[in-house]
């Protein structure tokens, strides 16, 4: 599957659930993205395949 796919995650600080697009002609990624309720950065770890999203973890700085 190429394009991208978009998945509900819930922020690791506040709780928040927030939309993101995961490009899925990449195989792994590793990226940050602020929190659009309250822009803390989250770091979001994905793994995609012809299929969809094989894998997809979010953490805080912290961890």
């Amino acid at each position: 599957m190429t394009g991208l796919l978009f998945e509900t995650i819930q922020c690791p600080y506040c709780g928040e659930s927030i939309d993101i697009a995961i490009d899925c002609s990449v195989g792994h990624q590793q990226y940050i993205e602020d929190c659009s309720a309250c822009c803390r950065p989250i770091t979001i770890t994905a793994t995609a395949s012809e299929s969809g999203i094989d894998a997809l973890s979010v953490h805080s700085e912290d961890e």
